[in-house]
């Protein structure tokens, strides 16, 4: 055999190795992309009861009279809409859409709001409210502003692109 022959079937046995670990190597990523999905699936039932029990506690904060049950079904509404937002965005990522950073800016809006609705509820029957309370209020409100005026560059930019 000649040192050509030999180096041929180096060669070839070279190739078939590499040939493995590539499919070994796609196979590897291909069981990791539908175990993700698997999961992502999973959290989205998972997600949607929890709305659905969230949502369950604001219809029946919602037959009182009490002002501060209210405030709670209010509450326990944002919250559910703070989930669905995340349940949209793994909806979009099973669909295999474009990544949009608009939902997350509606969950901090939505998170902010909230925020301040406790901050009220919990000073609405204190006489004098502790002034870290004012401040939370006063910070949330600036974060509001903050997310909402990136929301409007974002919607801008992207009638921009189109």
């Amino acid at each position: 055999m000649t040192f050509k022959a030999k180096g041929l079937i180096i060669s070839s046995i070279m190739e078939i190795g590499t040939n493995r670990k590539i499919d070994l190597i796609e196979v590897a990523r291909s069981t990791l992309v539908k175990i993700d999905v698997v999961f992502h699936i999973v959290a989205a039932f998972i997600l949607l009861i929890i709305c659905g029990i969230v949502l369950y506690k604001a219809v029946l904060n919602s037959f009182s009279f009490e002002i501060i049950k209210l405030i709670e079904a209010v509450n326990e509404v944002l919250l559910a809409l703070i989930i669905l937002e995340i349940l949209w965005t793994i909806i979009r990522f099973l669909k295999k859409q474009k990544f949009s950073l608009l939902p997350f800016l509606d969950v901090g809006i939505i998170a902010s709001v909230r925020r301040i609705l406790l901050i009220e509820v919990q000073t609405s029957t204190m006489e004098h409210p502790p002034v870290e309370k004012l401040y939370e209020i006063m910070v949330s409100a600036g974060i509001i502003l903050a997310l909402v005026i990136a929301y409007f560059i974002i919607v801008k930019a992207q009638k921009y692109e189109n």
